[in-house]
């Protein structure tokens, strides 16, 4: 028996270590399953059952841990980085500049509350109370790259290995911060005197009425004589208005018309449009018919087609030359969920399902030439995820002094890596890197890491939790995570509410977002049947990850060094 002995207490086998991180991982993830009042802590678990491994002498060399722990992090935020890099940029149009503004407000909140509490109810002169407390920040904004951020500069602050060990304060506010984000936003809708199915009749009717995005098509009899003659490149440039021909009935004839197509009295087309547009386009070119197409003679078919080919990676519809080339045209593009309209400077990425209309031979030309293989798109494209890891470390290891700093400011492996990420997803066909990857497959690899993170700095934190948590401070880290996470979300949302009168459904979602907390998200979409959660969510989403790793840093390098 003094093998199975051994397998548990030599911590320099790799038997034992492979065997602590497989204890550890698989209690957390069960355990965090479990729901009490219908909300559970989720991965987040692993990090509790690491703690008490630790605590019971289970562990390995710190070496290890250590490395572990860095390549979870690294792994966790450079897929969410690659994730969220598509719509990174386009959360910053119109609505979006708004629901981020008020994000942005509700980090730096968190950030004061944090402080406020440091200064009212902990001993200042206690260097270690400051660094606790930026731990207990991130587990009461639920943040766990924030709090890789902030280990990694206190490492930096701390070379000699003597670091406060954070995740106790961590692991102490963050049950009551996905407690509190979701009872914070039920008492907003008492305090702002909201009716839930009022909201959603309200969403429902703004869904209605957005007919700037929502497509329109009709079939148009040409009735301007004006139009005689004219091509569709003239007609376009005339109205000034988005559309896209498909098809064009001339003397009995089908056929798919392009630019250069010449339109005559008679001729029936048919449009796609904005909604908002179509009383214009009517008015201009003629009144809506009735055509069966299908039963003319050269009937057209619609396909949705998946590019998977890399040679179409970064390719723009311009420059494919789908209907003087190919004979079809497309009329939209979906990417991540979202609709885009087929404009020629539109660049394909690998992923994207392409809407073509035309004759069914020439459709199945266009999809051999896209690829259209969902076997191709199943495997990650692991090249582009290492090279990406390479080019993010290096970039963190960048330093950038900043005055009043006492030293550099590097991004470090978290930053580093997301920032690159966020790039990468949204740029990486400009260097022909194919950076689709499937839901399932992110979530994959981005789970991986953070069970390693989590399962790293749990096992490290273990030794000392008992003395630092409960016969220290832990009480006092609980009472004032909770106040860190609560003060921000009632003063935020009741703003957003009164001043912008944003709908109630959309804040829930925004502050699941701000507070990167997917329970909370899973709780406000349950709430509601429309979308208007996720849409929040996903708006503010990436920039409060990056905020949130950032911020990390900068208040370790400013204050604790």
């Amino acid at each position: 028996m003094d093998w199975l002995l051994n397998l548990f207490t030599d911590t320099g086998s790799v038997a034992h270590i492979a065997l602590l991180y497989a204890i550890v991982i698989a209690a957390g993830v069960l355990l965090g399953k479990i729901k009490v009042g219908g909300i559970s802590l989720g991965v987040t678990f692993v990090l509790f059952a690491g703690i008490v491994a630790g605590h019971v002498g289970m562990t390995a060399p710190t070496s290890i841990l250590t490395f572990l722990q860095d390549f979870g992090l690294i792994l966790f935020v450079f897929m969410i980085g690659l994730q969220v890099g598509p719509g990174f940029f386009e959360s910053f149009r119109k609505g979006g500049v708004t629901l981020n503004g008020l994000a942005v407000t509700a980090v730096m909140l968190n950030i004061a509350v944090m402080f406020a509490c440091y200064f009212v109810f902990f001993d200042t002169s206690d260097a270690r109370n400051l660094p606790m407390m930026v731990g207990t920040l991130f587990g009461a904004v639920t943040n766990t790259p924030g709090l890789g951020a902030a280990n990694e500069a206190l490492n930096s602050v701390y070379p000699n290995g003597d670091a406060p060990q954070i995740a106790s304060g961590y692991a102490c506010a963050y049950p009551l911060g996905v407690l509190g984000i979701i009872g914070a936003t039920i008492a907003l809708k008492y305090i702002c005197r909201i009716s839930t199915d009022e909201e959603e009749k309200q969403l429902a009717k703004d869904a209605e009425e957005d007919v700037h995005v929502k497509p329109h098509h009709m079939t148009l009899q040409v009735s301007n004589s004006y139009l005689a003659g004219r091509t569709l490149q003239q007609i376009h440039d005339f109205l000034n208005r988005e559309f896209v021909c498909s098809r064009a009935l001339h003397d009995g004839h089908i056929s798919v018309p392009n630019s250069k197509t010449k339109l005559e009295l008679g001729d029936r087309v048919y449009i796609v449009c904005a909604e908002a547009d179509a009383e214009a386009i009517i008015a201009f070119i003629g009144p809506e018919v009735e055509v069966e197409w299908e039963k003319q003679d050269q009937p057209m078919v619609s396909k949705r087609v998946v590019v998977t080919r890399p040679a179409i990676n970064g390719k723009t519809l311009g420059q494919m030359h789908f209907s003087s080339v190919y004979g079809v045209n497309v009329t939209r593009v979906t990417r991540q969920g979202m609709d885009l309209f087929a404009n020629p400077h539109l660049a394909l990425q690998v992923g994207d399902r392409v809407m073509v209309v035309g004759p069914e031979n020439l459709v199945n030309r266009v999809t051999s030439v896209l690829g259209n293989s969902i076997k191709r798109l199943e495997s990650p494209n692991i090249a582009t995820i290492f090279i990406g890891i390479i080019v993010g470390i290096i970039f963190g290891s960048l330093p950038f002094a900043i005055p009043g700093m006492p030293m550099p400011l590097k991004l470090g492996i978290a930053g580093g890596p997301l920032v690159i990420a966020i790039l990468i997803g949204r740029f990486g066909y400009k260097v022909h890197l194919v950076t689709y990857t499937t839901t399932s497959a992110n979530s994959m690899l981005r789970e991986i890491g953070l069970v390693l993170f989590l399962a790293s700095v749990g096992i490290k934190a273990g030794a000392g939790f008992w003395d630092t948590v409960v016969q220290g401070d832990g009480l006092k880290y609980v009472y004032t995570g909770f106040l860190i996470t609560v003060i921000p979300i009632l003063l935020v949302g009741t703003f957003a509410r009164l001043k912008y009168k944003i709908n109630y459904f959309t804040i829930m979602g925004m502050i699941a977002g701000t507070y990167t907390d997917p329970p909370a998200l899973a709780y406000a979409n349950a709430s509601c049947s429309k979308e208007a959660p996720a849409v929040g969510y996903s708006t503010v989403y990436p920039l409060c990850m990056f905020l949130r790793i950032l911020t990390a840093q900068l208040i370790i390098l400013l204050c604790c060094a």
